[in-house]
């Protein structure tokens, strides 16, 4: 096993080494377009990008199938990098191009948090490399955009981690709902989630091991603190998916699984809500200091929140409301003529219990049937079709969440609530709301912008 922080392509490359220009942080010319598609007989050759929690649990997972090799490991944080690659027997690197330089590489787990999927997504895309992405799939509905945009490109097979769009009882829940087992669905219940929190973290010493800046890559860095990155065994969850500048709070952490089961139920998989708004108080921004918070740094561990976060809704085709304000954190209630059928993860129940008694026979609607989720990658990438949350799926559930941080941020600023956002999810614009739209993106540092050419 070899360990490194650089290599020599890091200077042949456009931007040179990290942090030391202004220009856009590129792969070099020699990478673009140059890996193979494994046959039905290939072993895949993967790599992983980030080892945090989820990340090396993938490392774990797709480390025991048979047709799987996991090559390289590499994370802004030596510490982690090291100690998967000594688990795995594989190389181990500071900076993921690394990886993506190698020819012997087929496919990417990208496990980062959510600030850097846009940039490492289209990287590894024009690299040729598949990709499993983590949720949630963008930070941005405009970086969502342009992933999808790369991965079709470049005819890539990307996988969201959405992992209960493979589960069996959320497949056949949300086959009942399709097929009309409640009758028209006229209101959806789903969870009230949290939006994240300012940063007020005070700044600690940078551990030797961990390359901050990289770390922080398209974000103005933040001072360092150990919550940010879950560096000590105290804390389960890292505060940087609670913090705005690096994650959606609990939406973009928790949200993507139920309302993955929402779009999928509606069939909005290519498509999505045409208006969207708060009710109560306007959103009021909550700083996370030690102090307000001293045990798990982040948002679903604070109930008490709750209450300061104004209830959203969603008007979706077909005048079905969905009401973000109930406990049922991965999933939703659909309520429709004959009754309530409740999806969850691992559940599936309703009102009256006779609703789901019976299979559905010779169902109008067939959706896409994936058993287990890492699987379902693998055999696509082999075959090059799609897997069942590709990258269209992916990014339209992450807009929704992303649609719901933005009406409470346009609360913050108006101190309005009750104004309905309308979108247009076709332009992935909105028609009536220029703040809407000014949350779109975000502002990103040299060189870590997007590429100007996907």
């Amino acid at each position: 096993m070899k360990h490194s922080t650089r290599r020599s392509f890091l200077k042949k490359s456009v931007a040179g080494a990290l942090g030391a220009s202004a220009a856009p942080m590129v792969l070099r010319s020699g990478v673009l377009a140059s890996a193979g598609n494994p046959g039905a007989n290939d072993r895949i050759v993967i790599g992983g990008i980030g080892i945090g929690v989820m990340g090396r649990s993938h490392m774990r997972s797709f480390a025991g199938y048979e047709d799987v090799r996991i090559a390289a490991v590499a994370d802004a944080d030596m510490r982690k990098a090291n100690a998967a690659a000594e688990g795995l027997d594989a190389d181990a690197y500071q900076d993921y191009r690394h990886i993506l330089d190698r020819d012997d590489i087929d496919a990417v787990i990208i496990s980062t948090p959510h600030h850097w999927h846009a940039l490492q997504t289209i990287h590894a895309a024009q690299a040729g490399k598949d990709i499993y992405c983590e949720k949630c799939f963008s930070h941005t509905i405009r970086e969502g955009r342009l992933m999808v945009e790369a991965v079709e490109k470049y005819g890539r097979v990307l996988q969201t981690g959405t992992q209960q769009r493979s589960g069996e009882r959320e497949y056949t829940g949300c086959m009942l709902v399709r097929n009309g087992r409640a009758g028209k669905v006229e209101r959806v219940v789903a969870h009230h989630y949290l939006s994240p929190w300012v940063n007020g973290l005070p700044e600690e010493p940078v551990p030797p091991e961990l390359d901050w800046d990289m770390w922080c890559g398209p974000v103005q860095p933040h001072p360092y603190n150990h919550r940010l990155t879950a560096d000590t065994p105290d804390f389960t969850y890292g505060a940087w998916y609670s913090t705005r500048a690096f994650g959606g709070g609990e939406f973009s952490c928790f949200g993507p699984h139920g309302l993955d089961v929402i779009q999928r139920a509606l069939g909005m998989d290519e498509s999505g809500p045409l208006e969207v708004w708060t009710e109560g108080e306007p959103f009021e921004s909550v700083i996370y200091r030690p102090d307000t918070f001293p045990d798990q740094p982040c948002t679903q561990c604070h109930s008490s929140l709750k209450g300061l976060y104004p209830k959203l809704f969603m008007r979706f085709p077909g005048d079905v409301i969905v009401e973000f304000g109930d406990d049922i954190n991965s999933g939703g209630h659909f309520i429709g003529e004959h009754g309530t059928i409740t999806i969850k993860r691992n559940h599936l129940s309703s009102d009256p219990e006779e609703l789901i008694e019976e299979p559905l026979e010779d169902p109008e609607i067939e959706l896409y049937r994936s058993e287990h989720h890492h699987r379902n990658w693998l055999d696509c990438i082999k075959t090059r079709e799609n897997p069942v949350a590709h990258a269209e799926v992916g990014h339209r559930v992450a807009t929704l969440i992303h649609l719901g941080n933005i009406a409470r941020w346009v609360s913050e600023v108006t101190g309005e609530t009750g104004n309905r956002l309308q979108w247009d999810s076709e332009a992935e614009r909105f028609t009536n709301c220029e703040w809407g739209n000014h949350f779109l993106d975000r502002p990103r540092r040299a060189p870590y912008d997007l590429p100007e050419t996907i």
